[in-house]
């Protein structure tokens, strides 16, 4: 096992409210998908969204066999997310929405209807090894023991702080909060376990004439931070920090420009240190549901709970490929079992190729625009299939654990 950089290290994550512009590209983006689903399961869709000032900008390939007056789920998204009044620089009721589709493309519907495995005539009778996979791509998963949700503690707070910033702006609780806002977490480490929450800071949109420092400090205090604040961490050095930059009364797309999965660095992986520094290039994970398996192969390594207390899993897949190219598992030295059986084991346990990762995690369902913000892993609903451990026994049977 290699050294640790540092026994004491502060790691910092961040979210978004369903308000920031970005989350609100995906929300749209995954309103489409959920649409088409509902009534043509077997839809394929590469929705991208762009908003601005008054404007949305819907556009990518789609091939389905049914009909979304698109314009209206639009708006419908904007106005359920809490943008209705031209003050905050959009409105559903009123604003522009520009709609641009066009088919998928043969070139890629070709490796995505019939796998390479079949064209080259070793993919036997397993009908399996028929989809391809509709991109090339590195897709990576992590969990680990810090939280019941498996989840590091940095993001999993972020995205707690997150959420409940939105819902106290819903129930009336902070009526005078709007819907764009940020948490950002640090966390201090010592020894790969977290110790003391050193800083939280939420920059959150509000009305005009607002006081930042007698209402909106002690009121976020009092509503959103205090009541998540996980008790078996240190506190007392705890820096609180809201809207350290000031006034925060313009936000949303009329601030700055939302575009689909443009906060991709808010999941777990995108920014977790390991020992290796990885650049990695991705694109969206919204409105891309089956053949870009990003969202559900980011969930598979969840069921490896027992085998080490932190796993991060990379799959790598060939477009028009059924089967990954590549599947490497890294424990950190974390493992309950030698590393190379777990990486067998896992090959044996969990089946990754697109079709079977469908079958198993049920994914043909409009279950996607709740998994556009507060992130996609790391939250207890049933629709998240992705989430349930029970194949945790067959692997930890496969390594005689």
């Amino acid at each position: 096992m290699e050294p640790a950089v540092s026994s004491r290290y502060t790691f910092t994550s961040e979210s978004v409210t369903e308000g920031h512009p970005d989350k609100m590209a995906d929300q749209i983006s995954d309103s489409v998908l959920d649409a088409l689903l509902t009534d043509d399961p077997d839809s394929r869709v590469a929705c991208e969204t762009l908003l601005t000032t008054g404007l949305v900008l819907v556009a990518g390939e789609i091939t389905t066999s049914t009909y979304v007056d698109i314009p209206k789920l639009v708006r419908q998204t904007v106005l359920d997310i809490g943008y209705d009044d031209d003050a905050y620089g959009i409105d559903g009721n009123t604003c522009g929405v520009i709609v641009s589709l066009d088919e998928q493309s043969p070139n890629i519907g070709q490796g995505v209807d019939k796998a390479f495995e079949v064209r080259a005539g070793t993919g036997g009778e397993d009908q399996l090894n028929a989809q391809g996979a509709g991109d090339q791509g590195m897709m990576f998963g992590y969990a680990c023991d810090e939280t019941p949700d498996l989840m590091p503690l940095p993001i999993w707070l972020a995205h707690r702080l997150a959420q409940r910033l939105a819902q106290v702006r819903r129930v009336g609780t902070l009526p005078y909060l709007r819907p764009d806002g940020k948490t950002q977490v640090s966390v201090t480490y010592e020894d790969g376990k977290p110790i003391a929450l050193e800083t939280v800071l939420i920059s959150t949109q509000h009305d005009p004439g607002i006081d930042l420092e007698t209402l909106l400090l002690p009121d976020l205090r009092n509503n959103v931070i205090d009541p998540l604040l996980p008790a078996e961490l240190d506190t007392s050095g705890l820096r609180v920090l809201a809207n350290p930059t000031g006034v925060f009364e313009l936000g949303g797309p009329h601030a700055d420009t939302g575009l689909t999965a443009a906060r991709s660095s808010s999941t777990p992986t995108a920014a977790w240190p390991t020992r290796r520094r990885r650049l990695l290039r991705q694109g969206p994970v919204q409105g891309r549901p089956l053949g870009r398996l990003r969202r559900p192969v980011g969930g598979q390594e969840r069921g490896g709970r027992g085998a080490a207390k932190r796993c991060e899993v990379q799959v790598a897949y060939a477009i028009g490929v059924a089967r990954p190219v590549s599947v490497l598992v890294e424990t950190f030295g974390t493992e309950q079992a030698d590393p190379a059986a777990i990486a067998k084991a896992v090959d044996e346990v969990f089946d990754l190729r697109p079709a079977a990762i469908v079958r198993d995690l049920d994914l043909k369902r409009p279950i996607y625009r709740k998994t556009a913000a507060y992130g996609h892993f790391g939250r207890s609903d049933k629709d998240f299939t992705w989430e349930d451990t029970a194949r945790a026994d067959d692997l930890k049977q496969a390594l005689g654990l």
